[in-house]
């Protein structure tokens, strides 16, 4: 008899709840009647009565319903984590709390499932999304693809269906400021990707901010490529043999009398080019650094507070 365990991270979600709860208990339905159901559901720090409502879910159904609660807001990957941790089924589903992923594909997910794929991806080929935030995601997910994880599918994913052999294998990891489902794509199993479009959010509002996705930005070329690294490489090469051309120009010119040097314009602005690009060099090869300290430090990725 499988158990799918259903992984939601929450946070300020105290409007999204009620309906988000509904439909996905309506839509055990629609699985075949062997199948069982667990819901773990994580509290990433929130101040409104997320962690109240999550508690009358479980107290409504005590037997097939987890509530992790943070001590704080750890971001939604390492909330994701640490509903990992937690979930014992043979089979687990990530989904949003706000909706934009409908909770009816994950009938299909799990026929691949069934099928002997220990990964199913829905992709997003669509976005009901603003502008700005469609840019953002699809440059995003380019970069990724292009630089970091070649196998990852176009659009990229969040929604998406696991065995619990992955499960272990990400708990047994423990990796922080890292994006937990895309270790998934990165152990190279072979999955199958349902494409489908995004939802536009409907209730309650987004606390995805800016900051946020600037630094899963980061926290995902750090952890899954080292091409930053090696476009310093490159440009410090570029950058030597442009200036050893133009240092060969101006002996030359200086030698045969064709210019006369006093360089101070242009020696400015060299310089200035050169300690810009050393600056930021300096800045990536920083965040390697400090991503390697904090491994070794081996802080936990999240504190747990209560588990229910």
């Amino acid at each position: 008899m499988p158990k799918l365990s259903i992984i939601i991270p929450c946070y300020y979600s105290e409007e999204n709840i009620p309906v988000t709860i509904k439909e996905l208990l309506e839509n055990e339905k629609n699985f075949p009647e062997e199948v069982s159901f667990e819901y773990v559901m994580v509290d990433d720090g929130s101040k409104d009565n997320t962690y109240s409502l999550l508690c009358d879910f479980k107290n409504n159904f005590p037997d097939k319903v987890k509530v992790v609660k943070l001590s704080g807001n750890f971001g939604s990957y390492n909330a994701i984590q640490a509903a990992m941790k937690y979930a014992t089924g043979d089979v687990n589903v990530v989904i949003a709390v706000d909706l934009q992923d409908p909770p009816e594909l994950m009938v299909k997910m799990y026929d691949h499932w069934k099928k002997g794929f220990k990964l199913v991806v829905a992709n997003r080929n669509e976005r009901e999304d603003s502008f700005f935030t469609r840019l953002f995601a699809e440059t995003y997910q380019k970069m990724m693809k292009k630089f970091a994880l070649s196998n990852l599918p176009a659009g990229g994913f969040d929604y998406c269906m696991f065995d619990k052999q992955l499960r272990q294998q990400v708990v047994e990891m423990n990796e922080s400021n890292t994006n937990c489902l895309y270790l998934l794509i990165w152990m190279n199993y072979d999955y199958v990707a349902i494409p489908y479009t995004r939802r536009q959010r409907s209730i309650g509002k987004s606390r995805w901010t800016m900051k946020k996705k600037i630094k899963l930005f980061v926290d995902s070329f750090a952890s899954f490529s080292y091409a930053p690294l090696r476009m310093i490489t490159i440009s410090g090469l570029v950058l030597g043999v442009i200036a050893f051309l133009y240092a060969l120009y101006v002996i030359i010119a200086r030698l045969n009398g064709m210019i006369n040097v006093e360089g101070w314009t242009a020696m400015m602005v060299v310089f200035l080019v050169i300690s810009a690009f050393q600056m930021i060099s300096i800045g990536i090869i920083g965040e390697y650094l400090w991503r390697n300290l904090e491994a070794s430090r081996k802080r936990p990725p999240f504190i747990v507070d209560k588990v229910l």
